[in-house]
């Protein structure tokens, strides 16, 4: 896959693009800085407004392939013309996700580092400010992990530096760590290296979604709830605090 130009210029939220294809739901543009979602994070939405004062509110990106449809609530795609518009990224949303990623990012680390490197089996995040992540971990004391409320709370205070660095697939293979799901890896780039996320003396971990650029950025975190999920899964449900 070629590098998403929010991965480019994460501070991006208003641009100009020109409409490429049209359906009676969405449109295509020529580029375009919204998040299209994957690895349980939402897509950006925002809206798509052009002159003489038209606008619509983009409430989803579906992918084709390599296309990202921004799709609408109604058939408005006949609203929009073909010409050049001005798009803005829902900045609220955005950093809704990126909390919430950054977030399962430090409680996947101390998971990972407490409990024998134990790997991710799914993802979710949700509008609502709640996420969940579920763990490959059968013999675990659900107290032991309602118990790392607090190490959480304190990594994200500690204010550490949050980068996106690239490895190619010899350097994944001298840090295996970085892999960190049983089930699903992170697409590589066009060039084969693969996008890590690293957390500054904590932890470095493949994914392809949003995040912040310093722990310190995001509201506390609360685990709301654990439940045992079949044999082995543990599902971890934590919310931001308000």
């Amino acid at each position: 896959m070629s590098p998403y130009l929010c991965h480019i210029d994460p501070d991006c939220l208003r641009f100009e693009a020109r409409v490429v294809a049209r359906r009676p739901d969405g449109v295509l543009l020529d580029r375009s800085f919204f998040y299209p979602g994957g690895g349980g994070q939402l897509a950006d939405r925002g809206t798509l407004a052009w002159e003489g004062g038209g606008s619509v509110r983009i409430d989803r990106i579906e992918m084709q392939g390599a296309n990202a449809w921004h799709c609408f609530d109604t058939a408005d795609a006949g609203r929009v013309p073909d010409d050049r518009v001005v798009v803005d990224v829902d900045a609220d949303f955005r950093f809704l996700m990126s909390q919430l990623h950054t977030g399962l990012h430090l409680l996947n680390a101390l998971v990972y580092q407490r409990f024998e490197g134990s790997l991710v089996t799914g993802v979710q995040m949700a509008a609502d400010g709640t996420a969940r992540i579920d763990f490959d971990l059968p013999a675990a004391d659900n107290n032991a992990l309602r118990a790392l409320e607090p190490a959480l709370n304190d990594l994200i205070a500690d204010g550490r530096p949050v980068k996106a660095l690239y490895l190619d697939a010899a350097a994944l293979a001298r840090e295996p760590g970085v892999l960190r799901s049983r089930s699903v890896a992170p697409p590589s780039q066009a060039d084969g290296t693969t996008r890590i996320i690293e957390i500054e003396g904590l932890d470095r971990q493949a994914c392809g979604g949003t995040h912040l650029s310093n722990t310190a950025q995001s509201a506390p975190l609360r685990i709301l709830k654990i439940e045992n999920k079949g044999q082995h899964n543990r599902r971890i449900r934590i919310g931001l605090v308000s």
